[in-house]
């Protein structure tokens, strides 16, 4: 069995996530974390720092109307591996799709300190061929929440409440060789910058 305090600890900083809720982030947050990103997923770069990392996913939920979910929590004193669902919006597109992947967390002082995440991002939904995510109580399209993640409301700003940032979908069309060439580089570029910026930047994340 999961550790009930670790497992409600990283459900709660996933409910933050999907809010964009900075307070319940920072609650969450060793002030020391990392957030290490699976390559060549747009803008791999870490996140450093938990004021960056909270305004990070902040800036992400408004990008994409997202929501993501735990559906598996196994836990080993200070450390815990998961899945998880995130259900997102891409540009353009008129049905939310999931993106499935898994997160090694390392606590410190009862806070997360490091987040490994492993997955791949892209514009339709992703999964294990044939896994029988439904019989096992795992988040399925038309049910955002799982077994061990029941629903609950959220605060999250809707689609299009952005900053101007392009979105998800459009830079990952543009990277994947979909968009006309060389249209979207500056945007890409800008996304990049925005989303992680250099190390030290503070308003990289606003």
């Amino acid at each position: 069995m999961p550790d009930p305090t670790t497992a409600a600890l990283i459900r709660r900083y996933y409910d933050a996530c999907t809010d964009g809720d900075l307070a319940e982030l920072g609650a969450t947050l060793h002030p020391d974390v990392v957030h290490w990103f699976l390559a060549p997923n747009v803008g791999s770069a870490p996140v450093r720092g938990r004021e960056h990392l909270a305004r990070y996913w902040r800036k992400v939920t408004r990008m994409i109307d997202a929501r993501w979910v735990v559906d598996h929590v196994v836990t080993d004193g200070d450390e815990a591996v998961i899945e998880w669902t995130m259900f997102w919006r891409p540009d353009g597109a008129a049905e939310r799709v999931a993106t499935r992947g898994a997160e090694w967390f390392v606590l410190r002082d009862g806070l997360i300190a490091e987040i490994r995440s492993y997955y791949q991002q892209r514009p339709e939904t992703t999964g294990l061929d044939g896994f029988p995510y439904a019989e096992r109580g795992y988040a399925v399209a038309g049910r955002e929440a799982s077994d061990v993640h029941p629903t609950r409301s959220s605060t999250a700003l809707p689609l299009g409440a952005s900053d101007g940032s392009p979105s998800m979908g459009s830079v990952i069309r543009a990277v994947r060789g979909k968009a006309e060439p060389g249209r979207h580089t500056g945007r890409i570029r800008a996304w990049r910058q925005r989303s992680h910026g250099s190390p030290g930047r503070r308003d990289r994340d606003e």
